[in-house]
């Protein structure tokens, strides 16, 4: 699928109710018929939306045992995809009576977790990344431009150890890093990262959640640059078992939206935080780049930043450049799946791109998304969330268009964030290390 800037303009409001957008305003189709699917398993089928997956997915593995070898998600037929092992009937029959579709294939579950394993004790090397694919039913390895000579001789020696078909090995044009700057941009200590969703703290608080490569950058940040801190990093893990960081707002009386910004003044009411799953399409919205669209290629991705290893993490086609670090990925009818982490590549040329997910940090820092509300439960503000239009995060951020704030108070009730990298956020000059260093 293309790195598409979604066009302006081609979204519908609907009211009362979350309503899907019509395909063609965010998406591009994307067939993903499984190899060995039967016809009359795909016809008796029912259809899911992509937030069932993980429940589903859940409920079949506890019944099916060592049979069970992943899931993913059919968006062209939103359709549930189980891999399974063998041809046992009785295992067919539990899949098709759940309305799912079973799937035949060659790597069980402990095959791919002991691969998964096997490339984190032999092959941790910086620049490269691995995840779980369960449509190819492999392990989906990626190194980028600085992974040669003897580092890759030992990557690709410790792929071909694994077997015949349980990984397989892909070239990255670009390098792997963190994008720091992001959808709303907060500034601190010469860094520009994204706020990504608005959280309520254990304590009651108001806060957000960003990066973790953010929150140990800097402990204080801005909504302006060089401006006054409005927020102090509570927690943040970085590198690690993930990239994520709970930011509170120095003022407790702050009234947060539980909202994305998408620009022209512009928001998408987020809902719930829910798991990704495999063939999901979904939004990312980052202040560099503004707002783009692509799929779910891989779950518990393991990525080796030139600053370690962070675990745990979604990978995706979704293009994403420096600025954009910390930035909301969610889907259109308002669920909350990740925040921006890093990659390689460009929304020109395309890339890898790896997302912490939002659930993982929720439970890690003890915060419920929105203002107050349980995650997984309709957000703040979101009892009755109308669609708005998506398109207009087309906007060209680099080029001087302002980027309007997520919620009406958010970011200290700055209504009119400096979103955009051309008229108050200054230059970004990538250094190598992942931050991006401001000068006016």
């Amino acid at each position: 699928m293309s790195h598409k800037r979604i066009p302006k303009r081609k979204a519908a409001i609907a009211a009362g109710s979350v309503a899907a957008l019509g395909a063609a305003a965010l998406f591009l189709p994307n067939a993903m018929a499984s190899q060995t699917d039967s016809d009359d398993a795909k016809a008796t089928a029912k259809t899911f939306k992509a937030a069932d997956v993980s429940d589903l997915a859940a409920q079949l593995a506890s019944q099916l045992g060592d049979a069970f070898a992943g899931s993913y998600y059919d968006a062209a037929n939103q359709q549930i995809i189980i891999n399974v092992i063998g041809n046992n009937s009785n295992v067919i029959n539990e899949i098709k009576a759940a309305g799912a579709v079973p799937n035949e294939v060659r790597n069980s579950t402990d095959t791919l977790e002991t691969a998964a394993a096997t490339l984190k004790s032999d092959a941790t090397i910086p620049g490269t990344a691995w995840s779980v694919d369960p449509k190819t039913n492999e392990i989906r390895v990626t190194a980028d431009s600085t992974v040669t000579g003897a580092k890759w001789d030992t990557l690709e020696s410790t792929v071909e150890g694994l077997g015949s078909g349980v990984a397989t090995i892909t070239k990255s044009a670009g390098t792997f890093k963190t994008f720091v700057d992001g959808g709303d941009a907060v500034f601190g200590g010469g860094a520009r990262c994204s706020l990504g969703f608005n959280v309520t703290a254990g304590d009651g608080a108001p806060a957000f959640l960003t990066a973790g490569h953010c929150g140990v950058a800097a402990a204080e940040w801005s909504d302006a640059q060089d401006g006054a801190p409005i927020a102090t990093v509570d927690q943040a893990t970085f590198p690690g078992d993930g990239d994520f960081a709970l930011v509170k707002y120095d003022d407790p009386a702050t009234v947060t939206a539980s909202v994305v910004n998408i620009g022209d003044g512009q928001t998408v009411e987020i809902a719930q935080a829910a798991e990704a799953a495999v063939g999901q399409q979904v939004l990312r919205m980052g202040s560099t780049t503004g707002l783009f669209d692509g799929n779910v290629l891989g779950l518990d991705a393991t990525v080796n930043y030139p600053e370690g290893t962070v675990t745990g993490l979604i990978q995706t086609d979704v293009c994403a450049e420096p600025g954009d670090s910390g930035g909301s990925l969610f889907t259109q009818d308002g669920n909350a799946i990740g925040l921006t982490s890093g990659g390689s590549g460009d929304c020109t040329v395309g890339g890898e791109t790896f997302f912490q997910p939002v659930t993982t940090a929720l439970e890690a820092v003890g915060a419920t998304l929105g203002a107050g509300d349980a995650a997984g439960e309709e957000g703040a503000g979101a009892e009755d969330p109308g669609v708005v239009d998506p398109s207009a995060g087309a906007s060209d951020p680099a080029a001087g268009e302002e980027q309007a704030g997520a919620g009406e108070d958010e970011l200290g009730g700055a209504d009119d964030q400096a979103g955009d990298a051309g008229e108050d956020t200054g230059t970004g000059m990538d250094d190598g290390s992942g931050l991006v260093t401001i000068t006016p």
